[in-house]
This record gives structure tokens, sequence and C-alpha cells, in this order.
């Protein structure tokens, strides 16, 4: 995708704070975090969103959520919890559509959600 901002960091067209990468996933941190910690992780491959996936991206989708884990203990807030936000379709508040997930921590979060 030409446009979208998650491949163009993907790429290294726009500079970000990255925290990992490998052949499948990126990891960055949030220009505008709400937590201590907040770091965004993408697949590189582009997909819209969760409702775009197909049964082909499920092999990504979880090394996605293991890479995920492997961050929270390495930012040291796995002991402590961590919230994972993947919001799909702008009445979620999706305002980038290149899957995403969320990672936040290093503090108390605010609940109720929604």
């Amino acid at each position: 995708m030409t446009d979208c901002i998650f491949c163009k960091i993907i790429s290294g067209e726009i500079p970000s704070t990255n925290v990992y990468r490998d052949d499948q996933v990126t990891a960055f941190r949030d220009i505008n975090p709400a937590a201590p910690t907040h770091i965004l992780i993408v697949p590189n491959k582009h997909i819209d969103s969760v409702n775009m996936m197909i049964a082909d991206d499920e092999p990504l989708i979880g090394h996605l959520f293991f890479v995920t884990k492997e961050l929270a203990a390495k930012e040291g807030i796995s002991e402590g919890g961590y919230r994972l936000i993947a919001n799909t379709g702008a009445g979620a508040g999706q305002t980038v559509f290149h899957i995403h997930l969320h990672l936040l921590g290093g503090g108390p979060m605010k609940h109720p959600m929604g």
C-alpha cells in the first residue's frame, strides 16, 4: 500500500523508534503514547484490518501475538500486567488501516474500556 503510514514505516521511508523486526513483524514505539510503554506491533504484510484477514494469515497473526508476549517481557511489564488493543474499523477507533496491536503497560490501566 503506497499511502499506508505503517507500510512506509516498515519500508524505512518514515523513521520510527523500532524495538523489534523480523521477516514477518515490525514493532515500534507509538509517537503519542497512552501509557509509559506503548508499542505498536504490525505485520510486515499489509492487511487492512482483522476483518480482512484470510486463512493463510493465521500463522502470521499467531506470530504477531508471540512477538507481543516477548516484547512485554523485554519491557519489564509482563509480570505487572499489560493491555493489548486491536481496533477494527473506524467505529472502534481504527485510524490506520493496517492491522496492528497496541501493547500498553508500565502503569495502572483505566477501566472500564469502551
